[in-house]
């Protein structure tokens, strides 16, 4: 393991952190807040961490190959560090009085998972509240893929931290040199962000709000700067348009570039694409059935806030604007499941993926087949492309750590005095990287009240589900740090 050349990498990002605190920083003296010094303070502290790091490991930033052990370290230390110096304009305000709520902000605003212990969001410097919407657009596509866009002393080693970052099961490359692979899916992602921003304005949003909002839509993060969320507009308007970019955030934006390239069908020949967007619908659909006439008069309505609902919660984006907590029995079992299943792998969405879904029921199907017919040779595939082995046991482990861990936390959370609703649907919000759970932690309400230990260990859930479980959990393995 190469530690002067893992630290010379987060030295970089450390750098480039610091420098993006420069854009809450033009926002405190655009509006005059209160927030100035803390930015002014933070970037300083950020800016000679990272300076003094690459010092430090001055000569060995120019390898040309990273391996996988490497890649991992780097990127769960780097996700850690910038989470933590993230926290800095948050301790530093007084809109948060422990470092433990501003670590938890910043580590939910960075994994794009939008659980917030913010009590008066309305109240706070609106320079804080746009550093929160951009860190969930940083963390969206991904630090370490920026990285690669803007940082070409990496080359062809950091596929490996490429890998070991992208939530997907098979990361895709849509070039040859990987750098310019990142560069093609944050110029769509921000472009994305702009159309977006857009049709905000040409609603009535105010520049400041469309521009946060669009922020936290597209890396699916749900973080608003109403305490009512996208709920204190109460319009169909805001809510359909947001419903629009919160669908093509959960697809892979491979496909996106794809289409731009003149393939109008590609959403529609890609599996997993046609799942995801079918999955959407139909359980919009039968929400919409069960909550008309029992919570909304008419099926207009209906539809209108279950498309919402649903959507925010399968993208994991995590806005709202009804609290689904008040829907009948069958909506809420529905929801949560969706929690679960996720976006599209290559999204920004989180949880467990809708291709990691299609290849375990698959996966299934083959082992029932092949009780039936025990000399048959039969393969799993996946847009006419068999799975090979070694992907289908990884996704399989995937599957059955995150249902553990789910568990495990799950049962941690509730030893520390938390009821058995709320800690199901914490720790399900925050390792599928969602925002709002169930219980205490439902739509209306948020994480301020659960004990100090149970933040940590929600931070540590949110990690593992923005990083993917793999990347930060083989770290406590003892074998990989054996040469």
């Amino acid at each position: 393991m190469r530690w002067p050349f893992i630290a010379h990498i987060i030295g970089i990002l450390l750098v480039f952190l610091g420098l993006s605190m420069m854009a809450p920083l033009l926002v405190s003296l655009y509006y005059h807040d209160l927030a100035r010094d803390s930015f002014i303070r933070t970037i300083g502290i950020t800016l000679v961490a990272g300076i003094l790091l690459i010092f430090l490991s001055k000569g060995h930033g120019r390898d040309d190959y990273i391996n996988q052990k490497e890649g991992m370290a780097t990127v769960a230390l780097a996700w850690a560090a910038i989470s933590f110096f993230g926290a800095l304009p948050f301790y530093l305000c007084p809109e948060f009085t422990t470092f433990t709520d501003a670590f938890f902000e910043s580590v939910s605003g960075f994994t794009t998972t939008g659980s917030s212990v913010m009590t008066h969001i309305e109240g706070a410097s609106k320079s804080l509240l746009f550093w929160r919407s951009l860190i969930q657009w940083l963390g969206g596509m991904g630090i370490i893929v920026l990285s690669l866009a803007i940082l070409p002393f990496l080359g062809v080693g950091g596929i490996q931290l490429y890998k070991a970052e992208v939530p997907s099961p098979v990361p895709d490359k849509l070039t040859p040199r990987l750098s310019d692979s990142a560069k093609i899916l944050w110029m769509v992602y921000a472009g994305i962000t702009v159309i977006e921003i857009i049709f905000l304005l040409g609603g009535g949003m105010t520049l400041f709000e469309a521009s946060c909002h669009a922020l936290t839509t597209l890396p699916t993060g749900g973080f608003s700067i109403k305490n009512a969320s996208i709920a204190h507009y109460d319009s169909a308007f805001f809510d359909y348009v947001i419903v629009v970019f919160m669908v093509l955030a959960g697809i892979n934006f491979s496909l996106h570039y794809q289409m731009l390239r003149g393939k109008p069908l590609v959403f529609w020949e890609d599996t997993e694409c046609r799942v995801f967007l079918g999955l959407t619908l139909g359980v919009t659909l039968l929400i919409t059935w069960d909550i008309q006439g029992s919570v909304y008069p008419s099926f207009k309505e209906a539809f209108r806030f279950a498309s919402f609902q649903v959507t925010s919660i399968i993208t994991t984006t995590g806005f709202a604007t009804a609290d689904y907590e008040h829907f009948p029995g069958m909506s809420q079992v529905l929801l949560f499941i969706c929690m679960f299943v996720g976006a599209s792998a290559g999204s920004t969405g989180g949880g467990m993926k809708c291709a990691r879904i299609i290849v375990c029921f698959k996966y299934c199907y083959r082992e029932l087949f092949k009780i039936i017919h025990r000399r048959s040779i039969s393969h799993v595939k996946v847009n006419n492309t068999v799975i090979p082995d070694e992907v289908l046991r990884t996704i399989m482990g995937f599957l059955a750590l995150y249902i553990g861990l789910f568990i495990l936390s799950s049962i941690l959370l509730a030893c520390m005095g938390v009821d058995m609703m709320t800690a199901f649907g914490a720790v399900a919000a925050c390792i599928g990287n969602i925002g709002p759970g169930f219980g205490t932690v439902g739509p209306t309400e948020n994480f301020a009240h659960l004990p100090m230990m149970g933040k940590w260990l929600l931070a540590w859930c949110m990690l593992l589900g923005r990083l993917e479980i793999y990347t930060v959990i083989i770290l406590f393995v003892p074998e990989f740090w054996k040469t």
